[in-house]
């Protein structure tokens, strides 16, 4: 598959080439920066360009089977939905179909799952700009058209990757950590490009409650630990080599907890 990621030097993005080129993928690694992207690979093509310049956008897209889009911005407002949109205008214009974009759990039907603390302090004060970004982000991508799935992943940490965590919707909510690796993450988003399971949904990822203990780390702070984000997401568990695995996923931790 000729798959363009969007986002490709953040510390997600990163994962997210390395795992895609390893199953075989074409990539295109779309950053700002490029060159900083410390992989060799014949099958990786780098792409210097802007997300906030639609022109730069759309010539990248063209001839590109799926794009994965995992573009952080921290605290900052506005720019993963101006990307979205404009990779979403570009998608069209070239007839891509399918759109894997990483939110924050915490928008949409999965805000009950955070606690006052997240929902009133983090959510509505501290962070609210980043959060209403999530929120147009994932509103211009359900009005797409295109074949997408929103994934909602919990804190980022720096642990490796276990094929073993909760993916699924609020309403199975289960006890969970609200805590997810970034390479089980990439993996999970990689999946998404071939599984229908989630498509034109919004699952969430994270680990059992009780099974994940390393740090998450803080936007510009790697290593730091992140603020606790309630009791519960909903999911089953799986193993990845165990039947099917979608995972479910905490951005609003991703929003702050996460240096991309």
């Amino acid at each position: 598959m000729k798959l363009i990621i969007f986002g490709a030097t953040g510390s997600l993005g990163r994962h997210l080439v390395r795992q895609a080129l390893d199953r075989g993928h074409q990539v295109t690694a779309f950053s700002r920066d490029p060159a900083a992207l410390d992989v060799a690979h014949p099958g990786l093509t780098r792409r210097a360009g802007d997300v906030r310049d639609p022109r730069s956008v759309d010539d990248a897209v063209a001839g590109h089977d799926a794009v994965v889009f995992a573009l952080g911005a921290g605290r900052k407002g506005a720019l993963r939905s101006l990307g979205t949109r404009h990779v979403i205008a570009a998608m069209r214009r070239h007839g891509v179909g399918r759109l894997v974009a990483v939110s924050t759990l915490g928008t949409g039907d999965s805000r009950g799952l955070l606690d006052f603390f997240w929902r009133r302090v983090m959510f509505g004060l501290l962070l609210r700009d980043a959060y209403a970004d999530h929120v147009a982000q994932e509103a211009a991508i359900r009005e797409s058209g295109l074949d997408w799935i929103i994934v909602r992943p919990g804190a980022y940490t720096d642990g490796p990757a276990t094929g073993d965590y909760w993916h699924g919707h609020p309403r199975d909510a289960k006890p969970v950590a609200l805590k997810i690796a970034r390479a089980d993450l990439a993996s999970f988003l990689l999946d998404q490009l071939t599984s229908d399971q989630y498509l034109n949904q919004a699952p969430i990822v994270s680990y059992p409650r009780g099974r994940y203990t390393e740090k998450s780390t803080a936007a510009g702070n790697e290593g730091s630990p992140s603020p606790s984000m309630g009791e519960g997401t909903g999911v089953r568990v799986t193993k990845r080599s165990v039947s099917h695995v979608s995972r479910p996923s905490p951005s609003a931790l991703n929003t702050c907890a996460a240096r991309r």
